[in-house]
């Protein structure tokens, strides 16, 4: 996991499926099938490689046209993480919610018996065991089934949408608190109160190319609802970078320090702060690491001073600054005092995510 491996997947993905991603991106053929995505996700989560690049690198290649649908693709993630930002309570309903759950697993055997055989994909529908066993050993799915996978397990399964969230974030290697949150919430109604997402027999055998024919679904359910929707807050302003030594903090929600907006500030000391998901398994764990250790090793050479991972008094009395850590594990877990970076693409993108994707998709010309 590494920037110079995103950057050679991002070329193959340009030299080969890019071309066809508009068509043929709905389509999962299945872990031993052909790639239709970009599968850039996992770089894009930590920032290996940075959504301005991978979308100029789409623009240069095939016109903003021919990469309208793929630059489409990559701005919804733009759009969540500033959704999340504005709406922080989504993430901290969340984890209440898993919490919640939980109890109720300990409590309900007849629950936790259902949930039990979701996650070990042993519920008696066969696209979605697949899918359970492919995440777990893979850390992967589909972008098309994971929809599926979620509106199965809320309207059919009738699980608590937050534990499937949560086993979605322990599993994926390219695991995103915000693009995760969200999605589970819009599949279950409630991003777009009472507009749910519904997994279809039909939809699924045709965009599986007929590997799968499941019988029981639930096609005709009502949307979730909640008490209160999360309430939009204003956007925190970016703190201003300051003059003279500094050592810069990374995390794991951005690991391009070559390119972070320092203006005049001399770095002389780099740490690396990882923090997990709880329950994050082997494999996001060890990506993670891997991820962490790339940019340490980069920001070292450009910088030309040490880094390696924060330990007691690694800042040796500097100002720590950090690139901006959006909402999640990150920034629970940061420092009080460091001083956030922001990068120009959120400064731009994040204030039209404050609703509905469309305002964002409208501007998406002005963006780029």
């Amino acid at each position: 996991m590494t920037r110079a491996a995103g950057l050679d997947r991002l070329a193959a993905f340009l030299e080969h499926e890019g071309a066809e991603y508009a068509g043929a991106r709905n389509f999962d053929l299945g872990p031993e099938g052909r790639s239709t995505t970009s599968a850039l996700s996992p770089y894009l989560r930590r920032r290996l490689i940075a959504e301005a690049e991978v979308v100029a690198a789409a623009v240069a290649a095939f016109g903003e046209e021919g990469a309208e649908k793929f630059v489409s693709e990559v701005f919804w993630r733009t759009y969540f993480k500033g959704h999340l930002e504005t709406h922080p309570t989504a993430w901290t309903d969340y984890l209440a919610l898993a919490a919640e759950g939980h109890e109720r697993l300990a409590a309900e055997p007849g629950l936790r018996r259902t949930y039990e055989a979701a996650i070990e994909g042993r519920s008696g529908i066969d696209c979605f065991d697949a899918w359970s066993s492919e995440l777990v050993e893979t850390g992967w799915l589909h972008n098309h089934a994971r929809m599926w996978f979620a509106s199965i397990w809320i309207f059919t399964l009738r699980l608590p949408w937050a534990l499937g969230a949560e086993f979605f974030m322990r599993q994926l290697v390219d695991g995103d608190p915000a693009s995760n949150t969200l999605s589970w919430r819009w599949v279950a109604g409630l991003h777009t109160r009472g507009k749910h997402y519904v997994a279809r027999a039909e939809n699924i055998r045709r965009y599986t190319d007929g590997r799968f024919d499941p019988v029981g679904l639930d096609e005709y359910p009502d949307a979730l609802d909640e008490p209160m929707p999360p309430r939009e807050v204003l956007l925190p302003p970016a703190d201003a970078v300051p003059d003279g030594e500094v050592a810069l903090l990374l995390h794991l929600d951005d690991l391009h320090p070559e390119s972070l907006p320092l203006g005049a500030a001399r770095v002389s000391r780099i740490g690396g702060l990882v923090t997990h998901a709880d329950g994050a398994s082997d494999q996001v764990r060890a990506m993670d690491k891997a991820a962490m250790a790339d940019a340490l090793a980069r920001a070292e050479a450009h910088f030309g001073c040490p880094a390696s991972l924060v330990e007691k008094n690694w800042a040796s009395g500097l100002p720590v600054v950090t690139a901006w850590a959006p909402v999640g594990p990150s920034a629970m877990a940061l420092p009080e005092d460091c001083l956030r970076l922001q990068r120009a693409w959120d400064m731009a993108a994040w204030p039209l995510a404050t609703r509905g994707y469309s305002r964002m998709r409208k501007a998406i010309p002005r963006l780029i």
